[in-house]
């Protein structure tokens, strides 16, 4: 029997400093799911591929199933439950993709909103294509692509100021 390795890992998630010793093998997924309970962050494929385990690390997007909890020292980590508003309000873009109807079965979406995070945080404009391509990195079985494209774009432009413009996306 191999002798595990374990690592004390202090950072930042949600706003909150933590500390946790972690086995060295962990994903961040498993740290988040298993220590603290974050379940918007999803099981998925655990290869990187599907998206549905993303969170932001120091504002970047990344797969968290391919991401060692150990690299997570002295980082800030950001997944679905932090974007919540100090009474439980959603954010900006969560509320978008329910009024989008971009949510279908949810299992995705948290991983989509990361993602989509990561862009509107930018606070710069996005042609079409580019905001599909910044957000390609999920698999959605319930094909809710172009709800979730609404979403984000709409959620883009009112940021930017440009309310009316969001109005006429279709």
């Amino acid at each position: 029997m191999s002798k595990q390795q374990y690592k004390l890992v202090s950072c930042t998630i949600n706003g909150k400093q933590v500390e946790k010793m972690v086995d060295v093998r962990a994903s961040l997924t498993d740290m988040l799911r298993n220590d603290y309970r974050l379940t918007s962050v999803k099981k998925g494929c655990e290869v990187g591929e599907c998206g549905a385990c993303n969170v932001l690390v120091n504002g970047e997007c990344f797969n968290s199933c391919i991401y060692l909890a150990v690299w997570a020292q002295g980082k800030e980590i950001l997944t679905l439950e932090g974007l919540a508003g100090p009474n439980g309000e959603l954010s900006d873009i969560q509320q978008a993709f329910i009024d989008e109807t971009a949510v279908q079965c949810g299992f995705c979406t948290p991983g989509f909103i990361m993602s989509a995070t990561e862009l509107l945080e930018s606070n710069r404009e996005y042609s079409d294509d580019e905001i599909r391509k910044l957000m390609s990195g999920h698999l959605c079985r319930c094909t809710g692509y172009e709800n979730i494209f609404r979403a984000v774009k709409k959620t883009m432009l009112r940021r930017l100021g440009k309310e009316k413009e969001a109005e006429e996306v279709v």
